[in-house]
């Protein structure tokens, strides 16, 4: 260790505080943006980028939860990912939502390199109530194409549809 001096910067657009090249970097217009309000077409640090709920209460993840996948083409994810963010945010949808980023992936993960993927997390894949009232808030937001449902339980095993596994959807609607 030398004497290197760290530079800590504020995210210019949540505020938050950071040391560059580490929680935050420069976007396309060289203003600092934290890992978390990073678009996913640019982030690179990590393979996603999450958002919380803020605003209302929503149940505990039980062992059977699950999530709607949205497969976006990269040239659209930055736009559709600044949607479903908000509304995770303002608890519209469930208690957590990802997004892929550019950091390159490993070959076999189901989706094509022009592509990216968005999460939306619900807590049990039974309570078919909730599933569908996230499922008509995505429509709300411009997802109106069929999109698949897949229980966690599935990904914990590896099913991927890539992979071979066919029917692992729970839902498509």
């Amino acid at each position: 260790m030398g004497n290197e001096e760290i530079e800590i910067v504020e995210c210019s657009v949540c505020g938050a505080m950071g040391v560059l090249d580490q929680t935050m970097s420069l976007n396309i217009e060289g203003k600092p943006v934290c890992y978390f309000c990073q678009n996913p077409s640019e982030a690179t640090k990590g393979y996603w980028i999450f958002a919380s709920r803020k605003k209302g209460k929503y149940p505990k993840p039980t062992p059977r939860s699950g999530k709607w996948l949205i497969f976006v083409n990269v040239k659209d994810i930055d736009e559709l990912w600044a949607k479903i963010k908000k509304a995770t945010e303002e608890g519209k949808l469930g208690a957590e939502a990802k997004v892929s980023t550019a950091k390159p992936k490993p070959a076999d993960i189901g989706y094509k390199k022009d592509e990216h993927v968005i999460c939306i997390y619900t807590h049990d894949s039974t309570d078919e109530k909730d599933v569908k009232r996230i499922r008509e808030e995505l429509r709300k937001l411009g997802i109106t194409n069929k999109i698949p449902y897949k229980a966690d339980e599935d990904t914990g095993k590896g099913r991927y549809a890539a992979r071979g596994h066919k029917r692992i959807s729970k839902y498509y609607e």
